[in-house]
């Protein structure tokens, strides 16, 4: 099972709260999978746990029963796309009015968004309805794979609301079209870990924690060998230099051409090719340290290559 469903399934297996959250949260429902048709309240939904979830919050605000078909579909790697209906005109009535989409007078209230503000004006609410709304058209990748959360919606209006929902709760969500759909996005890691605790996905949460936590230790191991890694690499190729500086002097005028301290240290460095500058300076008669034998084998580099410069000229 993916990372997604996961935390759809735990959301999904949330108990209902009060009463004014479970409408935010059936908003969120049947403003995302529902639809009015021929007289009938209808919602559909390929995924088995939204549709119970759907049931369960009719039957808790309501104590309707819900008529439930299930047919085989082309989508989806031919999942079974489940059909809710209910077609008693006055239930319909109710349960629009209860999510603010149907006024007193029973006129029809569609807002360009997705719900009416009213729904959701506590934050609990405002949480309830981000839950509804992912269970309903949303989807995260695997943190193992990457950071990446979504809902599908079908207008950029609704993706407007979608975002300054989402916003509210200083989760830096974004706008993209996408084919004919708009999808509010998050993709930073920590706001998607925020995402989860604002709907309250707590086991979801800690699983992600822990991916992010091993993939920074990964990380921080690969930044500390690969600074290894290059610091000797950058000693080797210092060594090297520094002894070919000493053969070429050596071949060339002799070693005596030096000073007594360029000398010994040279001496010291055909000896321990290997040997960081630190160690070195310990093998001298007079110990210096680590800036003092880097010293030494620098101006014996530059001897080496005022003699090649002599002798082009020559």
């Amino acid at each position: 099972m993916s990372f997604s469903q996961n935390v759809k399934d735990e959301l999904i297996r949330q108990k209902l709260k009060s009463r004014h959250c479970m409408i935010a949260e059936l908003a969120a429902i049947i403003s995302l999978l529902g639809r009015l048709d021929g007289g009938r309240l209808v919602v559909e939904t390929e995924n088995t746990g939204v549709a119970k979830r759907y049931i369960t919050l009719i039957k808790e605000l309501f104590s309707y029963q819900i008529s439930m078909d299930a047919k085989e579909g082309v989508r989806l790697n031919r999942s079974y796309l489940i059909r809710l209906e209910l077609d008693d005109e006055i239930q319909i009535k109710n349960i629009l009015k209860a999510i603010k989409l149907m006024d007193a007078e029973d006129n029809l209230k569609m807002p360009q968004g997705l719900v009416n503000p009213i729904v959701i004006q506590k934050e609990c609410c405002r949480r309830a309805f981000i839950r509804g709304a992912f269970i309903s058209s949303g989807s995260m990748s695997d943190p193992e794979k990457g950071y990446h959360f979504e809902i599908v919606l079908i207008s950029e209006a609704k993706a407007r609301q979608m975002k300054e929902i989402l916003n509210g709760f200083g989760l830096d969500a974004r706008i993209v079209a996408r084919k004919n759909h708009f999808i509010a996005y998050i993709k930073e890691s920590e706001r998607i870990t925020e995402v989860l605790g604002v709907m309250e996905a707590f086991n979801a949460l800690m699983a992600l924690e822990n991916v992010r936590i091993v993939k920074n230790m990964r990380g921080n191991v690969n930044r500390v060998v690969n600074c290894e890694t290059a610091n000797i690499k950058k000693s080797v190729n210092a060594a090297v230099k520094q002894i070919e500086a000493i053969e070429y002097i050596k071949k060339t005028v002799g070693l005596d051409y030096l000073a007594p301290g360029l000398q010994e240290i040279a001496l010291v460095r055909i000896e321990n090719p290997e040997a960081p500058l630190s160690e070195l300076g310990n093998y001298l008669s007079t110990p210096v340290g680590k800036s003092g034998v880097n010293h030494r084998l620098r101006k014996i580099i530059s001897i080496s290559e005022e003699l090649k410069g002599t002798r082009r000229v020559q």
